[in-house]
């Protein structure tokens, strides 16, 4: 059971670092299954940015941010979709998988929602985890993953030998 998780301060990185490792690791043959964040800038200068989750291996996209309106202040993550997403990666992982990939452990994981339930499935199934880690869930995903998650540097290449070392010690 290996479950690995990153962190970063700087917007996007994480996103960008897990997308990177989930195409380095397709292209090595790797069976990944998950989600990968993409966030795109919203038409409106002063609206907040969309959200949508890239589900693997084949990039179909759902949005999993809602617009509440002008001056709205509550959390934009559309439930229902994040669970549309994460019961199409459940289907994906039954099917097989050599990694599963997290955009996010966020508030859904914390309180035992969203893609929780996976992470502990791929686990139990030998799968190898990767997850972003927000900085203000970290103790939530701690006390979820006890002292199972290694921290891995946010950089696809540490990712990546992180993953073949994986694979390199279940031959």
């Amino acid at each position: 059971m290996r479950l690995a998780h990153i962190q970063s301060e700087t917007p996007g990185e994480m996103n960008a670092t897990l997308r990177a490792l989930a195409r380095t690791m397709s292209d090595g043959g790797a069976r990944v299954v998950g989600a990968v964040q993409v966030n795109t800038a919203a038409a409106a200068e002063d609206a907040p940015i969309d959200m949508d989750l890239e589900l693997l291996p084949d990039g179909e996209v759902i949005r999993i941010s809602q617009r509440l309106g002008p001056g709205s202040s509550g959390c934009r993550l559309d439930p229902a979709q994040l669970e549309t997403a994460v019961g199409i990666c459940s289907r994906r992982l039954a099917s097989g998988a050599d990694l599963l990939i997290v955009n996010k452990f966020g508030a859904h994981e914390a309180e035992g929602r969203g893609f929780r339930d996976l992470i502990g499935a791929a686990l139990a199934e030998g799968v190898p985890v990767v997850v972003g880690v927000a900085p203000a869930k970290l103790s939530a995903f701690q006390e979820f993953a006890g002292e199972l998650s290694q921290e891995i540097p946010c950089e696809t290449e540490a990712l990546r030998n992180w993953c073949l070392e994986d694979a390199s010690s279940a031959q």
